[in-house]
């Protein structure tokens, strides 16, 4: 795969093994990122670069997608912000980089979050075409960054293909999530898990499979693609009580959940299983990590960077 490939948020949790990936495919690849700043596991041949993309004015970003045949937008903000910068980010930014990439032939590949849905019933599986609202602004944003990737390309002025990404873990996942949370506590061995109500049913998804879906969704025909929204998960919920025992059980320290009923649950959402048809269709995407690998591969990592605290 010889291509020139710009990852927009380059710096975070996938965008970086996202551009790792690409590079050992044999593309050329650039992060762009708000910190410029280079994973350590990174190939020497990945380039970096600083932008702040919530700022940047087309002019700025023009140069930054010069030459690239795909263009993989992982740059996101969270719950643990403002609305403004979400919106900035999230829709604003995201107008602009269909206005530059339009009558190009770049690839945009514009990851999406699960929390673009509503809620559901109980045991129901959503798909794509689900129209429930979101309950966040951040799921809101989300969801109107998807609709300005669509309309462009239903106005054949991009050729673009969004991936709805579900809960993610597995190794340096850790982020802000409650099993990132949890695995960086139990690498730590504390034994107490102070945690919000553990009444959830959640879709959870290693990174290592969503990089598979991105890079799939790079190379897949135009015809296939352009103007889709294609979830990206394990297409089975779970409960988080559940997975919270298996990474304690899995970690071998014997830590006690403590449930904090005041504790507000970021996304309340009771239940979310995704519907995955549609990427084994276009994508001949499906996931393949064994549930306890991926959690044990995560705590293993928590522990790879406890140590390298204690050794700094």
């Amino acid at each position: 795969m010889s291509r020139r490939v710009v990852v927009l948020g380059g710096s975070g949790v996938l965008g970086s093994r996202v551009c790792q990936e690409f590079s050992a495919a044999g593309c050329s690849v650039l992060s762009v990122s708000r910190s410029g700043a280079r994973a350590p596991w990174w190939s020497d041949d990945i380039d970096s670069t600083s932008i702040d993309l919530s700022d940047v004015d087309t002019r700025g970003l023009s140069q930054a997608l010069a030459g690239a045949d795909v263009v993989v937008n992982a740059a996101a903000v969270v719950w643990r912000t403002t609305e403004e910068a979400m919106r900035a980010l999230h829709v604003e930014f995201v107008g602009r980089l269909v206005d530059v990439l339009a009558g190009r032939r770049s690839r945009l590949v514009q990851l999406g979050s699960s929390y673009e849905y509503g809620p559901a019933e109980f045991g129901v599986t959503t798909t794509e075409d689900d129209q429930r609202p979101p309950t966040s602004f951040y799921g809101l944003t989300k969801r109107q960054s998807t609709e300005v990737v669509r309309r462009a390309a239903r106005e054949h002025r991009v050729d673009g293909v969004v991936l709805r990404v579900a809960n993610v873990f597995g190794p340096g996942a850790g982020g802000d999530s409650l099993p990132g949370m949890v695995a960086r506590w139990l690498a730590a061995g504390e034994e107490q898990l102070p945690l919000s109500p553990l009444t959830c049913w959640r879709d959870y998804v290693d990174v290592r499979d969503v990089v598979d879906a991105v890079l799939a969704a790079a190379t897949a025909p135009a015809a296939d693609v352009s103007g889709q929204v294609v979830n990206i998960s394990g297409g089975a919920a779970m409960s988080v009580r559940e997975l919270v025992h298996r990474l304690i059980a899995l970690s071998g320290v014997p830590s006690r959940i403590v449930e904090l009923a005041g504790r507000t649950v970021l996304e309340p959402m009771p239940w979310q299983q995704l519907d995955i048809s549609r990427a084994r269709q276009l994508l001949g995407w499906r996931p393949v990590r064994n549930l306890d690998d991926s959690l044990a591969d995560m705590l293993a990592a928590e522990r790879q960077s406890v140590g390298r605290g204690a050794t700094a």
